[in-house]
């Protein structure tokens, strides 16, 4: 009698919300192609981590004050006195530097595998608005904790858009709502971070998610799927996106909250990437830090502004890198998709971009020096290269075939034997006896593994050569 009482309830609102065609549209009858790798994981590690946000978020302004005189106090309250309120702000903190960290592979996937080309370009669009949302997300949220590096951070990066002729003055102060960063930017950024933007988020994702749905994912191999059906109008090179990958995704998440549990625990600042320590001294507007520097997640974008000795030109330059990732495909001219099929160029240029995106990152949190300043030039070349150069190399370039169907690309169980030849042809065994040792036992014999050099000059050698032969 239970039993058909819950019957007669579902039935009752599935025949009032299309809750069964939802899962079978997006989740259960979803083809995403059979050889994601794990590339892959990276977009459901972002839905993870935002649902993380939102409701550590929800939990810290239960006890959080936005008001100058009581913030940085409600969070050391919140630190302190609250019930697991230390936890709650470290994933809170953490978790938007997982978030970056995770939204910057997802986009490098996007780079590799071509995800950005045609019929994939709104999908893109609406993901590089995410990442813009995420981005003032962040800095907004960096100012609450009211500390001297969220104060002054602030305080530079608002002033930045007094540089824009005729309305940069006016911009600032509206972004401030006072002639300095105060009580009123506090509150007002309070409102954005908490109600304003994440409502913007929720729905980007949503129009993310539903414009990749009715294309269909990409693949490591840049083949559309829906090219080769079945009588039945299924993808031959297709499986149901549930169970197969909600199952395989859980994989992923295991490793992702193993290493986020760790920092979570046993290293919350990462040595002051995650959180500085100017940051734990209440904000101070008379006493300047040494050295201001944003985040690492902003950190490639304030060299590129720092490397451009004019203000205005170098507010452009830093607007103009983020810009120019919404252009990127059409940029791009080649025919093929993934860079497993493309030639040497472009192997190259994103190589250069890659290196220039991590070295700008790391000049963005040093000291302006003229060595520094030369280098955040030369790298900030490569950076732009890569994309405003696309419409002359990807034309030159020279493709390998593309294959009809998707190709089976090994396991990582397949690669554990080759990986065990490796490991043995770089260490060598030893036999050692060590009564003062700890690890050995009661001064018995035991056996070590220490490093080879021969081996590891040989290893690294073919490995030279096969990154070599896969760029040419």
């Amino acid at each position: 009698m239970k039993t058909n009482r819950i019957t007669e309830c579902s039935n009752w609102v599935l025949a009032r919300f299309p809750l069964s065609k939802l899962w079978n549209e997006h989740m259960a009858h979803y083809y995403a192609p059979k050889n994601f790798n794990f590339w892959y994981f990276f977009g459901s590690l972002a839905l993870l981590v935002l649902v993380n946000q939102f409701v550590t978020g929800i939990l810290l302004t239960m006890n959080y004050k936005p008001d100058a005189k009581l913030a940085f106090d409600s969070v050391e309250y919140i630190m302190r006195d609250v019930n697991w309120g230390w936890l709650v702000r470290y994933m809170h903190s953490t978790g938007a530097s997982a978030f970056f960290i995770v939204v910057y592979l997802h986009m490098f996937r996007g780079l590799i595998y071509g995800s950005y080309k045609q019929p994939r370009e709104l999908i893109w669009i609406f993901g590089m608005l995410l990442f813009l949302a995420l981005m003032a997300e962040a800095f907004m949220g960096y100012l609450l904790p009211w500390g001297q590096m969220s104060y002054w951070g602030a305080q530079v990066i608002i002033s930045l858009f007094s540089a824009i002729p005729f309305i940069g003055d006016d911009l600032s102060l509206w972004i401030r709502g006072d002639y300095v960063v105060s009580d009123a930017t506090l509150n007002r950024f309070f409102a954005f971070h908490v109600i304003a933007v994440p409502l913007v988020l929720v729905m980007l994702v949503f129009l993310h998610i539903v414009a990749l749905h009715e294309v269909g994912s990409n693949n490591p191999d840049g083949i559309e799927i829906k090219k080769t059906k079945d009588a039945n109008g299924i993808p031959l090179d297709g499986i149901p996106f549930h169970p197969y990958y909600t199952v395989k995704d859980l994989v992923g998440v295991g490793v992702f909250l193993i290493f986020f549990a760790t920092i979570i625990f046993y290293l919350p600042e990462v040595g002051g990437f995650f959180l500085e320590s100017d940051n734990f001294i209440p904000a101070d507007p008379l006493r300047t830090p040494e050295h201001i520097a944003p985040l690492w997640y902003f950190t490639p974008f304030y060299a590129i502004l720092r490397a451009i000795p004019d203000k205005f030109a170098g507010v452009i330059a830093m607007f103009g890198s983020i810009a120019v990732l919404f252009i990127l495909p059409w940029l791009d001219r080649s025919p093929i998709k993934s860079v497993r099929y493309r030639g040497g160029i472009f192997k190259k240029a994103l190589f250069v971009l890659v290196v220039s995106f991590i070295a700008l990152g790391y000049l963005g949190t040093q000291p302006v020096t003229p060595t520094g300043t030369i280098f955040s030039r030369i790298f900030t070349l490569g950076y732009f290269g890569f994309f405003l150069l696309m419409p002359i190399y990807s034309r030159w370039e020279k493709a390998k075939p593309l294959p009809t169907r998707l190709t089976e690309q090994p396991a990582l169980e397949d690669h554990l034997p080759a990986l065990k030849e490796v490991f043995d042809e770089m260490t060598v065994l030893k036999a050692v006896t060590n009564p003062d040792d700890m690890k050995s036992f009661y001064g018995s014999t035991m056996l070590r593994r220490r490093p080879n050099p021969k081996g590891i000059l040989r290893v690294m050698g073919r490995v030279t050569k096969k990154i070599k032969a896969s760029l040419d």
